[in-house]
């Protein structure tokens, strides 16, 4: 990770980028417990995560703004923006109030998603091919890690001070990110112009023509998708396993999202290593795995009684490990497979293939969950997670092939060199713009 490091672009996008997703862990754990707290219903609470994730259905538009314009701009902008919004949660006074986490979790959710369009956008901008898997570990070690502290961040506030000290701190925090982003210097890659004669549709769903073209993406994609439809499950089960199985408050919650936190600095830390070893197939089936086998681990420690604090603990854990090797193996195909200024759409595509199962997934479990006992739901994701993890290892996966790879960059040492940039030439854009009569098989 030396070598990513030493690119002066990267460092400053990596300063904004850790400051935004402190403020996002700290704001979004926090919220379900709020959730919780305000209704006294678990099912309330798991539906903050299904309110986070719906936005989704938004993503393609997204993901074609993302191409259309400044990813740098748009960085600043979604997080001026996410500062207002979370400013409102001062609003919330009483029960009846509820619905306003919702409102707030939808608005944050989508600025998100054009957040996280930008940010992959431009990471393959100012980095070459080789420098793409360690960028991405890095940034998922930050994402994933912070919640070492950030639940117990949020839950001191909201504990000590409230919802509303909450809602303050992370505004300020989202608006010190947007400051440390506009100081990144890069050279973009010029804009996608529209393709003449392609209607609006046609221009938002070329990120899915694309990724129907590299059957190794597709496959990852699937598989994602099928453990993606159970993972949901988690997030409503778990609060019953924090009140039920371990017999704590609803904020223990925040604790094992830490020790989650902390094995996933250790998968943030090992994926891009894994990946380089493995393969992108086998590193993602690797993740799944690990996932599964906590999942299995928290419903079998329940059986014959309350839940066992350290198999629970040891379980998150083990969970947190597996989320890196899986996110960094997807995340680095589909850079190094997708030309500069597709990679929002595609990013788009892949989101909802994989979200909108989530999605049903969390629903499902917040109604399930009424009437089906926790521990089953678990044992269902974690069996489910790992044979989609086995699917990954038996099968022979093709290789990813680098599109519109770029020499090597010259890493810099000096802060005052210019910026790593490797713009795309316009030509091949449209080429593969126009893609989506030649559909492979993903299977084969």
């Amino acid at each position: 990770m030396k070598n990513v490091l030493r690119v002066p672009a990267f460092r400053r996008l990596l300063a904004g980028w850790s400051v935004g997703n402190f403020a996002d862990s700290v704001l979004f754990l926090t919220l379900a417990v709020w959730a919780k707290d305000l209704t006294g219903s678990s099912s309330a609470a798991g539906l903050i995560f299904l309110v986070l994730a719906a936005p989704v259905l938004l993503a393609p538009a997204i993901g074609l703004l993302a191409d259309r314009m400044s990813r740098k701009l748009l960085l600043v902008l979604g997080n001026l923006l996410a500062a207002v919004v979370t400013a409102t949660l001062l609003l919330v006074q009483v029960p009846a109030d509820a619905w306003l986490l919702y409102v707030v979790t939808f608005a944050y959710g989508t600025l998100g998603y054009i957040n996280g369009s930008a940010q992959g956008g431009l990471v393959r901008d100012m980095l070459p091919a080789d420098l793409l898997g360690p960028a991405n570990s890095l940034l998922v070690t930050i994402d994933q890690g912070l919640r070492i502290l950030t639940p117990a961040v949020g839950a001191a506030l909201y504990v000590l001070w409230g919802g509303h000290a909450l809602a303050l701190a992370v505004s300020g925090m989202l608006l010190l990110a947007a400051v440390l982003l506009s100081l990144v210097r890069v050279t973009e890659s010029p804009a996608s112009a529209a393709v003449h004669g392609e209607g609006g549709w046609a221009q938002i769903t070329a990120g899915l023509r694309h990724l129907r073209t590299v059957p190794l993406l597709v496959r990852m994609v699937i598989t994602s998708a099928v453990a993606f439809g159970v993972v949901g499950f988690f997030d409503t089960a778990m609060f019953e396993l924090v009140e039920k199985g371990l017999g704590m408050e609803a904020a223990f919650f925040g604790v094992l999202m830490s020790i989650q936190g902390a094995g996933s600095v250790v998968g943030g830390l090992t994926a891009s290593t894994v990946l380089r070893r493995w393969g992108p197939g086998k590193a993602q089936g690797a993740g799944l795995g690990l996932v599964g086998i906590a999942g299995t681990a928290m419903a079998i420690s329940g059986v014959v009684g309350p839940a066992l604090l350290p198999v629970v603990a040891a379980a998150c854990f083990v969970a947190g490990m597996g989320i890196p090797w899986m996110v960094v193996a997807l995340i680095t195909t589909r850079q190094r497979c997708t030309p500069a200024r597709l990679q929002g759409r595609v990013g788009a595509a892949m989101n909802v293939a994989m979200t909108v199962p989530q999605i049903l997934s969390i629903g499902a479990g917040a109604a399930l969950v009424l009437v089906v006992d926790y521990r089953v739901l678990i044992l269902a994701a974690g069996i489910v997670m790992l044979l989609s993890a086995l699917s990954l290892f038996v099968s022979r996966l093709p290789e990813p092939v680098d599109i519109d790879a770029a020499p090597t960059a010259a890493v810099d040492e000096s802060e005052h060199s210019p910026e790593v940039a490797r713009p795309m030439a316009d030509a091949d854009l449209e080429v593969l713009e126009g893609v989506g009569d030649q559909v492979h098989d993903p299977l084969r």
